[in-house]
């Protein structure tokens, strides 16, 4: 979860980042107790109630029935948009596809998507007071093309919240154990500050609700996201195919060793989530003139920075602070071993 604080107030989230971003902000000042409280606070909002195991729960589909799923994406000026219309009907074939209950009625739908427009022109206001007026179009239109309230769900509870998507003061969401879905605006700075192309091949560490990557594979080639938090990993990797999103890519597994399988390597690899210290691995795994951008910090406390790693032709890496921002810890191998020497 992440959380970037607005231009006078600092938080990050998804650490923060994602969830930041509803904190807004770039410049990121330092969050103070109580954003920080609030921020735990909402990262464990049902703490103490019983959780569903998805285990139990029944199999969800793996992809749309024939004929009922999105037509395929089709490119729009570098971005990949859906061919059919997103309708409250396509809405509910892809979240019955996906294996996830909704109640939400078509009334409140039609209601989530009248907040759209003005989630969209905050986004682009925000970006342009942090990357010098300028609001990259790529980013923008991904926000167009994917539906955010496809991915606010609370997965301890099989519920969908899609009703809190677009919200006008953003912030992140709880989705159950333990993870989040990050701010929005968070989101957007993270994107932009990956600079998306159409040939880039892109890892996530720290899946979370799947809207990141989700963002990034309506620009990049292949988008690759982890999640250690398997019940999370298991239920978000079942959401992508009712979308279309044939090039997300995810499992369940340590971030801390990246995805060496994947042998061309990435242009850009994404924390979003609070380490210690950037994992070696990681810089093995990044391409000759990619960038590693990942959150630096002591788990729940202030001073994280988000820093950015470069990797030049000849394979020497530079490095630069950011901004302040505020995650949550990243957990595995991160938590269990000393920072190399």
């Amino acid at each position: 979860m992440t959380t970037f604080p607005t231009p006078t107030a600092a938080l990050d989230r998804r650490a923060l980042l994602a969830g930041a971003a509803g904190l807004a902000a770039l410049p990121l000042a330092a969050c103070d107790d109580k954003a920080i409280k609030d921020v735990q606070a909402r990262l464990n909002p049902t703490q103490g109630a019983a959780e569903t195991d998805l285990a139990a729960a029944p199999a969800p589909a793996t992809a749309p029935a024939p004929g009922a799923g999105p037509a395929p994406s089709a490119v729009v000026n570098g971005v990949k948009a859906a061919s059919s219309p997103w309708t409250f009907a396509a809405f509910q074939t892809a979240m019955e596809a996906s294996g996830r209950p909704s109640a939400i009625t078509e009334p409140q739908w039609t209601e989530i998507q009248t907040r759209k427009p003005a989630a969209i022109a905050r986004i682009k206001t925000y970006l342009e007071g942090r990357f010098n007026g300028v609001a990259d179009p790529n980013v923008l239109a991904a926000f167009e093309a994917v539906p955010r309230e496809y991915f606010h769900y609370a997965y301890a509870q099989s519920a969908s919240t899609a009703y809190q998507a677009y919200e006008a003061d953003p912030k992140p969401w709880a989705i159950g154990h333990g993870s989040v879905l990050s701010d929005y605006l968070g989101q957007a700075y993270m994107t932009q500050l990956a600079a998306p192309r159409p040939t880039d091949i892109t890892l996530e560490i720290g899946t979370g609700s799947g809207f990141q990557s989700s963002l990034l594979s309506r620009v990049v080639r292949d988008a690759y996201t982890i999640e250690i938090i398997e019940p999370i990993g298991r239920a978000v990797d079942k959401i992508f195919a009712p979308l279309g999103y044939s090039n997300v890519h995810g499992k369940v597994g340590d971030g801390y060793f990246g995805w060496p399988e994947v042998t061309e390597g990435f242009d850009t690899i994404m924390l979003t989530c609070v380490a210690q210290y950037a994992p070696p691995e990681l810089f093995r795994q990044l391409k000759p003139g990619g960038k590693l951008i990942i959150p630096i910090g002591q788990p729940f406390r202030r001073g994280q920075v988000l820093y950015v790693y470069t990797k030049d032709a000849e394979g020497r890496v530079h490095s630069r602070r950011d901004v302040g921002v505020f995650f949550i810890p990243m957990t595995g191998a991160m938590q269990a071993r000393p920072k190399p020497g």
